[in-house]
């Protein structure tokens, strides 16, 4: 259920913040400028939140939470689950920071970017262009700070937030603009199936009063998904042209990415948007996004590249098209949600060039047995962590080769975060080179 409240509907209520992560922290930050009476309960007896008591799920928070007015719960606990249909079904609305946010700024322009794959580097790329051709905007959501942070500027000619499919369903107000950048199989431990997923994410495209929606008319899946999608839909098709040689993009999934975000900004009628000259003034400076095909050394001829944002199969299948010829090692594997490797299997496995496959736990292992039965020239092994792999990829892939951290999985089996992964890998990096192993 889906409820049309804003931060202002929370004065005087008791507000309960379930889970205290990065949204639930920020969440807290928010709610002390509100006059509201504040508790917060969370899954993990070992979870701390400043100066407020956290009181854990069972036995005691459930009922906790029940006596609540309003639930602000985190992206990551699941609508389906038990306790949270439960609250809903005694009638205590349960909410996301994000739709709280996107209500209470109403008019403003508020982009949603959503998608399997793309969507950090689309929603970073419309920030840049936007900020380069003049107009004030933030990039917020998935990939960042949330947008209700109490840093993020009021008053914004656009408001981006990367919103994943677990945040999507929290919302109640339509966007401005939606825009979806790929449709593929992902997050079944959260939403059930992959209809549910899929019907999960596009929901932003078809709440009441949908607007526009900017669909990528490239991605095979999102284009059998069509009848999902709400509001009044444009599909982008192709690559960005050389304006975009300024933003020093890696692979042919990115400049396609950098033509969606262009299309984006058309359908927001942004001066300058339709000018290739202006673009190509806008898009210098591009820092990249870390985590996403970002080259971080080269060893005796060796590149190391980290895709560690690549938490599903389709980013390391985009990625793998960007190294047709390499001879590659790639470390893969993670989290593992029982999604379907099949395609990437097969991909691998029929890579011409020479490579190298080690797979992570918890999923690479599972990776590692599929390939190895279907391939007799792909090599597989397997790491228990992922500076065995990354010296084990540096030892095969020298001289000239290239090591792909692109994990196809989430970080979860072994770091916190996507970012610290990539941290752990960049460090091992910089730590052979320190060593004189080239």
């Amino acid at each position: 259920m889906r409820h049309q409240l804003g931060w202002t509907d929370l004065a005087g209520r008791r507000v309960g913040v379930f889970g205290v992560g990065v949204e639930g922290r920020c969440a807290l930050e928010r709610l002390q400028a509100i006059d509201c009476e504040v508790v917060v309960v969370d899954d993990d007896p070992t979870a701390i939140a400043i100066g407020y008591e956290v009181v854990t799920t069972s036995p005691d928070g459930a009922a906790l939470l029940r006596s609540c007015d309003v639930v602000i719960k985190s992206p990551g606990i699941s609508r389906r689950r038990d306790d949270v249909m439960a609250l809903e079904a005694a009638g205590i609305p349960v909410v996301g920071g994000v739709g709280l946010e996107i209500h209470d700024r109403g008019s403003q322009t508020i982009v949603c970017v959503t998608g399997t794959k793309g969507k950090s580097t689309t929603a970073s790329i419309m920030g840049h262009l936007l900020k380069g051709l003049g107009a004030t905007a933030a990039v917020t959501g998935n990939l960042g700070r949330p947008p209700f942070d109490p840093s993020v500027p009021k008053d914004l000619d656009v408001l981006i937030i990367e919103t994943s499919s677990f945040q999507a369903t929290d919302v109640a107000d339509a966007p401005s603009l939606v825009v979806v950048t790929s449709l593929g199989t992902d997050h079944l431990d959260w939403h059930g199936n992959q209809e549910d997923y899929w019907s999960d994410k596009l929901s932003l495209t078809s709440l009441p009063g949908a607007k526009l929606t900017l669909a990528q008319g490239d991605d095979p899946g999102l284009v059998s998904a069509a009848r999902l999608l709400g509001g009044t839909v444009t599909w982008s098709h192709g690559a960005a042209g050389s304006w975009a040689a300024p933003l020093g993009l890696l692979g042919e999934h990115n400049l396609r990415n950098a033509e969606l975000a262009r299309q984006a900004l058309l359908l927001l009628k942004i001066n300058g948007a339709e000018d290739d000259n202006r673009l190509r003034d806008a898009a210098h400076g591009f820092d990249g996004l870390p985590g996403r095909l970002t080259e971080v050394g080269r060893l005796d001829g060796v590149r190391f590249i980290d895709d560690g944002l690549a938490t599903n199969v389709l980013p390391t299948l985009a990625a793998l098209r960007a190294f047709p010829e390499d001879r590659l090692a790639i470390l893969i594997g993670g989290h593992d949600r029982g999604v379907d490797y099949t395609e990437l299997v097969d991909v691998l496995a029929s890579r011409t060039p020479p490579t190298l496959v080690i797979g992570l736990p918890e999923s690479g292992q599972r990776l590692a047995d599929a390939i190895a039965q279907r391939s007799a020239t792909t090599e597989v092994t397997t790491a228990a962590a992922i500076e065995e792999a990354t010296r084990i990829a540096f030892t095969w892939a020298r001289p000239g080769g290239t090591v792909l951290l692109s994990p196809a999985a989430p970080s979860f089996s072994q770091f916190a975060s996507w970012k610290e992964r990539s941290a752990a890998f960049g460090a091992v990096v910089r730590e052979l080179g320190a060593s004189g192993s080239a």
